[in-house]
This record gives C-alpha cells, sequence and structure tokens, in this order.
C-alpha cells in the first residue's frame, strides 16, 4: 500500500466535495476509505463501506432535501483533521423543515480525518431533531423565540 502525501488545500477540498454530493444525493461512498468510520448522534458508528452505506440509506429515508452554507463556514485544519463548522437548511420526508437561525436545528460541526485521498473519519456532531419534535423532553424548544436560535 503506497502513502499518498495530501496538502491542506486537498483536504479541504475533499471535505468540501463531501458536502456538495451529499447537497446533490451524489456518490458519497466512495470518498471514504474502506476501513472509515462515521458517527452520527443516535445513529451510533458506522464502521467500513458497509455500515456506512446503511447509515446513509436510513439517513437519507428521513431527509428530502438538505442543503449545506459551505461559503460561510469555519474550517480548522491540523494535520489529517479538517474541523467543519457551519449551518444547513432543509426538509424532512414527513414535511418538517429547518433553517439555522430560524429554527432550532441547523447548527452543526463535522470532523473529518482525511488521508490517502480518502475519508478515514467523519464524525458529525449536531441534533438530529430536524423538525424540533422531542418538546416532551426539551419544552423550551417549542416556546423559544426565534432570536434564541
Amino acid at each position: 500500500m503506497q502513502i499518498q502525501s495530501m496538502t491542506d488545500e486537498q483536504r479541504k477540498a475533499l471535505a468540501i466535495e463531501y458536502f456538495r454530493r451529499v447537497d446533490r444525493g451524489g456518490d458519497i461512498l466512495e470518498l471514504f476509505d474502506e476501513k472509515a468510520e462515521v458517527y452520527f448522534p443516535k445513529w451510533g458508528i458506522a464502521r467500513g463501506r458497509k455500515e456506512i452505506a446503511q447509515f446513509l440509506e436510513d439517513l437519507m429515508g428521513i431527509l428530502a432535501e438538505i442543503s449545506h452554507d459551505i461559503p460561510y463556514a469555519n474550517f480548522i485544519q491540523q494535520g489529517d483533521l479538517v474541523v467543519v463548522e457551519a449551518t444547513s437548511s432543509g426538509k424532512l420526508r414527513n414535511g418538517a423543515s429547518w433553517r439555522a437561525g430560524t429554527t432550532h436545528a441547523g447548527r452543526w460541526c463535522d470532523v473529518f480525518e482525511i488521508r490517502d485521498f480518502k475519508i478515514q473519519r467523519c464524525f458529525v456532531y449536531l441534533d438530529p431533531d430536524y423538525a424540533g419534535a422531542d418538546t416532551e423532553r426539551y419544552p423550551w424548544i417549542g416556546s423559544a423565540p426565534t432570536s434564541r436560535y
């Protein structure tokens, strides 16, 4: 196995390509290494392309559309790590929609480990309750003014 050197710009470009493909429904799986790991809240850790494919199928089963606001994203890079903090908007298959700054959902942070021109790890940190339906445990969700978001 040959290890390929990458620049920070190449790692950042691969992370951006990931978000573009997610937004347009493109092939995301080919961006991942065979042994990659993906973490998503309330789903857990998917290990390897087979489990990542199952996670993506599950996620796309609830999302009708999504748009990541990458032009306004913050990128922090150190070695193989690329941390991306940004916002998103979208719509669920049940008709509920979200938009960062308008609803409680839509702010997120992803931590990538990128080597050899493949994503080795992508851990996603966000609240997966896009619709704001978890009001029994968090009653302020339904009553908070939009300026708090």
